[in-house]
């Protein structure tokens, strides 16, 4: 088994130390480096090349974001979660779509962020779509003129299955749910959750999900 490389990013040490216990006691997870502030983060990247990177928010020089967003243009990009003290927080927003693949609590139990790292690193995001849609909820004056006018003319490029596969995406189906609903199979889905991913340019399908939103795709439906 190849373990999963993890780096931590956190100005609190006490909380470094937390998580390090708890996901360094799983024998398919490795701590391969700590950083207190995101100016930190490239290089040790570049050195320990970490598959999952959790990320805090809030730190004194560089914060989450700044360094979500360095690391996401990267091409060797690690997958980020997000550590947070708040379910609806306009920076966990913004780092979602930088690119992060979820978010978690900081008083999340320990096994829920050893499954999350485990989930993330598998590629799939780490958002209910409950949390989803408090965090739409609370994105500051709705998406606005501007932001709805271009992320209208980016799912223009989606073909008419690619957008219904989009708006399942965006009212939180799975794979399996999407394929019931729309007659066809898994494979498939994942086909079409895949090329939409390339033509948008997005990471994952939280990404997509907030664009669906963006561009008014959801509007009445049983959506995130």
């Amino acid at each position: 088994m190849t373990a999963i490389k993890v780096l931590l990013v956190d100005d609190d040490p006490l909380v470094r130390a937390g998580l390090s216990f708890m996901l360094g006691g799983a024998e398919d997870i490795e701590i391969v480096g700590e950083a207190a502030d995101g100016a930190e983060v490239d290089a040790l990247v570049d050195r320990t090349r970490p598959d999952v990177v959790l990320m805090d928010i809030r730190m004194p020089s560089v914060d989450g974001l700044t360094a979500t967003e360095a690391l996401r243009r990267r091409e060797d990009a690690p997958q980020v979660v997000v550590l947070t003290t708040f379910h609806a927080d306009d920076q966990v927003l913004r780092a979602l779509r930088a690119g992060a693949a979820g978010f978690v609590l900081k008083d999340t139990p320990p096994a829920e962020i050893v499954a999350a790292v485990r989930r993330v690193a598998a590629g799939d995001p780490v958002l209910s779509p409950a949390v989803t849609r408090q965090l739409m909820a609370h994105a500051a004056d709705g998406p606005g003129d501007t932001r709805r006018a271009r992320a209208r003319d980016r799912v223009a490029a989606l073909n008419d299955r690619e957008r219904e596969v989009a708006v399942a995406v965006g009212r939180g189906l799975a794979n399996a749910e999407i394929a019931a609903e729309l007659y066809m199979s898994v494979a498939t889905v994942k086909t079409h959750v895949s090329r939409i991913l390339a033509k948008l340019g997005l990471n994952n399908r939280v990404q997509i999900a907030l664009l669906a939103h963006d561009a008014g795709l959801l509007e009445g439906t049983d959506s995130l």
